[in-house]
């Protein structure tokens, strides 16, 4: 049976819509999810309290915020099927909940798998190996609720740690993690079925917090780029067919292994065109932030 024009083009716009109201949705919610944790920081505002690159203080507490954000819109997605919901949730909680884990307790003495894995045959758990294996359990428990057959399963449970695992490597500079996850939109808008609506939720969450994280008042730290980085991953284990995922899991495996022996930064800073799109809307290299007001005597 043939599809009339204009009944297609009114499913289009209301898909757009959707996703657009998932995103602005998720936006919303991580802004208030942030202004409410940062008035009231769990624990106290040190426990959050870090330094960034330029030795500057900065909260983690965007990343919370960035989970909140897109659990959220996930949450309150309409007519997405009870068991991708499920797994929305689950993945945007528990990722972020191992990497806080790391965020607070893990002392940065061990980085990157190579690190962890070191350390482990010295008979040392790091924090960061929790992490990761914490992130393959809730990557299968998530892929699980998405898929029957167990290779998809197994296969959509890597990609979503590898997801989380690759956004937080790009972590290291303000808003470099967040203009990776904004850089999905396009596949936000084109994207069919339910990978599209899925996905909307953490690019909107990004889009939030975009603002916080350029002007170097926060960061997401573990917590918050591998909640978006493993909604992304689950966004197309549940919308792409297996040979694609596979295609996109090496993809990210081999961007992995390449951290380990290359430096991110370093490329990005030796190709102009990544170098302008990573420090549009930053601070300059050189600039500091204004001084604190002084009240008068």
């Amino acid at each position: 049976m043939a599809v009339c024009p204009a009944t297609s083009a009114r499913s289009v716009a209301f898909r757009l819509f959707r996703r657009a109201a998932i995103a602005g949705g998720a936006a919303l919610a991580a802004r208030v999810a942030y202004r409410a944790l940062t008035s009231r920081p769990p624990g106290g505002a040190k426990t959050w309290a870090r330094t960034n690159h330029r030795g500057e203080p900065v909260t983690l507490l965007e990343g919370p915020a960035a989970a909140v954000g897109a659990g959220t819109a996930l949450a309150l997605i309409p007519g997405l099927p009870g068991r991708l919901r499920l797994a929305g949730a689950l993945c945007a909680a528990g990722t972020a909940g191992v990497g806080a884990f790391d965020d607070l307790a893990g002392s940065g003495d061990s980085r990157g798998f190579r690190g962890h894995l070191g350390a482990l045959t010295r008979g040392e758990v790091t924090t960061g190996m929790v992490k990761i294996a914490g992130i393959g359990v809730v990557g299968l428990a998530s892929s699980a609720l998405v898929h029957r057959e167990p290779v998809d399963v197994l296969l959509g449970g890597l990609f979503v740690a590898a997801g989380a695992n690759l956004v937080n490597l790009f972590d290291l500079r303000p808003g470099r993690a967040l203009k990776v996850v904004l850089a999905h939109a396009p596949a936000v808008l084109a994207g069919t079925g339910v990978a599209g609506d899925l996905a909307a939720a953490p690019v909107g969450a990004a889009a939030g917090l975009v603002g916080v994280d350029l002007d170097e008042q926060a960061m997401l730290g573990d917590a918050g780029a591998n909640a978006l980085g493993a909604l992304l991953a689950l966004a197309g284990t549940a919308g792409l067919s297996r040979r694609t995922r596979l295609v996109l899991l090496l993809g990210t495996v081999g961007l992995t292994a390449a951290s380990e022996v290359v430096s991110f930064t370093g490329v990005i800073q030796q190709t102009p065109p990544l170098r302008v799109l990573d420090e549009l809307g930053r601070r300059p290299r050189d600039e500091r932030p204004p001084a604190e007001p002084t009240e008068a005597t």
